[in-house]
């Protein structure tokens, strides 16, 4: 079973089930299709928190490229999943499902006041990966039956 942390600001969401899905850097092993996951709030602090019980299972794991540029204003110039790269329209709306949607995140996220998911996505990538091209992997779940 393969366990992730995420920021406190996200955990809300997840436990609601708005936050289905994260972006990750690649390392040895990844959740696969089929496999349960275990997600927590501050893991490996004493204020680790489980945050869904019983544990979702993964869905999908895709490639994903995300290309940021500092001469933008909302940051993200460009995503890619599964090598199909996403429209203006459909990069909004990812920020959104990654967490970023400024109803969800502005009033407890520091220095994410974006009008839109988009500018808050960018301004947590440049604090976070400061690298203009990223190549990880996006990692979808359900919860379990």
């Amino acid at each position: 079973m393969v366990a992730y942390g995420f920021k406190r600001f996200f955990a809300p969401q997840i436990v609601a089930g708005i936050k289905r899905q994260t972006v990750r850097a690649d390392r040895r092993r990844h959740a696969r299709p089929g496999e349960h996951m275990q997600l927590y709030q501050a893991m490996r602090t004493r204020h680790c928190r489980k945050l869904l019980d019983p544990d979702p299972v993964c869905t999908d794991t895709l490639p994903i490229v995300i290309e940021t540029s500092s001469l933008l204003d909302c940051i993200i110039a460009a995503i890619e999943i599964d090598g199909r790269r996403l429209h203006r329209d459909e990069i909004e709306a990812f920020a959104g499902a990654d967490g970023f949607a400024p109803e969800h995140i502005n009033h407890l996220a520091i220095d994410m006041h974006g009008k839109t998911a988009r500018e808050n996505m960018g301004a947590f990538w440049l604090a976070n990966h400061p690298a203009s091209l990223f190549e990880g992997v996006l990692i979808k779940w359900r919860p379990a039956d």
